[in-house]
């Protein structure tokens, strides 16, 4: 990666993990050498609302703020904000999301309806790999364990160095949570083809 940046966009709603996974992805580039440049966009996280995580890592960052068109990647945990973010990512990057629908509150007062297909749009212009993400985290112990699920699959599809991340990723969390959020990551690995 020389002399470029790798963006990275992390969207959820608020409880999902998105912040620690932000982190997990900042320690990485900074164990690589990296410059790293993160900024966190909370919103109304407390009450579910949207949480965005700008993540850049290479050489020379000037700023924390990628782009609309410019990222790499965009992280989701659910399936209306991956439709949200999605013009955010270049045309020749990726979205890694899971599969779980939460309810904003427009659509929960009946102001607004949930889109039937929230990720057609984003299927049609860049390649979008879509992981039963609870299943896999239930399946490692802990629901929670979705962030690491759906890292483990960026990891696995930028090809991160698989020691330097599960190791980013160990310093990261709790030590009561470490071989939880390592299976989690592997299981989401385990889905790139």
């Amino acid at each position: 990666m020389q002399n470029k940046s790798l963006n990275i966009l992390i969207c959820g709603v608020g409880g999902q993990g998105t912040l620690l996974a932000s982190r997990i992805l900042g320690s990485y580039g900074a164990r690589m050498g990296y410059d790293v440049k993160l900024n966190e966009v909370h919103g109304m996280a407390q009450r579910g609302g949207s949480v965005v995580t700008h993540v850049r890592f290479g050489t020379d960052l000037a700023a924390p703020v990628i782009e609309p068109g410019c990222a790499d990647a965009l992280v989701s945990f659910e399936q209306l904000e991956t439709a949200r973010w999605q013009h955010y990512v270049a045309d020749d990057g990726v979205i890694v999301t899971g599969l779980q629908k939460r309810s904003p509150m427009p659509v929960i007062t009946g102001a607004a309806v949930y889109p039937d297909e929230p990720l057609a749009q984003a299927k049609s212009r860049v390649r979008v790999v879509d992981i039963d993400a609870d299943a896999l985290a239930l399946e490692a112990g802990d629901l929670r364990a979705v962030n690491c699920v759906l890292l483990g699959a960026l990891a696995k599809h930028l090809n991160f160095d698989d020691a330097v991340f599960l190791d980013a990723l160990r310093a990261s969390v709790p030590a009561r949570a470490v071989e939880l959020n390592v299976t989690a990551a592997r299981l989401g690995g385990e889905k790139i083809s």
